[in-house]
């Protein structure tokens, strides 16, 4: 028994002396994005609009502009390693398959449903536009993070319920594309004022040294 209790105390003691690999971030304090769930027709959240969705229509665009939006997180961000987007992406692809695959589907025969002619090309164009939606040069950083966070999140969802993650977070996403700065501390950066010589007739002769003189006396420069 005492060797058990032995051998249970260097196994903690070792596993509590071994570094552990801490959360990804950038070192700023980031803008707080979390919003109000959404159900897709709220302004803003999904590309454009789908006119005449069902409420499944829309839960079926929410999971794919999810999708869309961490698949371009997991090209852009790969700046920074540590956040694992693309890892995330890859992971949520295979334990979200079959929902991603449904959603697919739903949001299919809906264009088909709204164009039965031009039905799949009109779905073409929504995954170009909603691809083309998520990208970002200003934001990035904090579209990275967020995306990061939220892949996370898609990860470790139930299987058959990303919905909700998309509902949950889809506004959030939506909101880390802007620009956004360091929340913790306020920086003034005062306007630049170059120091130009006096343009005055009485600092400039013609005898070099004479010049230095009076620059230095009349014009309130000193010598360097």
């Amino acid at each position: 028994m005492a060797l058990r209790l032995v051998a249970f105390a260097a196994i903690s003691a070792a596993a509590l002396l071994t570094p552990t690999i801490a959360p990804a971030a950038f070192f700023w304090k980031a803008p707080d994005l979390r919003g109000e769930p959404v159900l897709g027709g709220e302004p803003g959240i999904l590309t454009g609009t789908l006119p005449g969705a069902t409420p499944d229509e829309l839960r079926a665009a929410l999971v794919w502009n999810l999708r869309s939006g961490l698949n371009v997180a997991a090209l852009q961000c790969q700046f920074e390693p540590t956040l694992l987007t693309r890892n995330q992406y890859n992971a949520m692809l295979d334990n979200h398959r079959e929902e991603l695959g449904k959603a697919y589907q739903v949001l299919s025969n809906y264009f088909k449903r709204t164009d039965k002619k031009a039905g799949q090309t009109k779905l073409d164009q929504y995954g170009t536009r909603t691809y083309s939606s998520f990208s970002t040069v200003l934001g990035q950083y904090t579209f990275c993070e967020t995306a990061s966070a939220i892949g996370r999140h898609a990860i470790f969802a139930r299987k058959g319920e990303l919905y909700k993650v998309a509902e949950m977070r889809m506004r959030e996403l939506r909101k880390s594309l802007a620009l956004s700065g360091e929340q913790q501390f306020n920086f003034w950066i005062p306007p630049y004022q170059p120091l130009l010589p006096s343009f005055d007739d009485k600092c400039w002769k013609t005898d070099r040294k004479k010049k230095v003189e009076i620059l230095s006396s009349a014009c309130g420069w000193t010598r360097g």
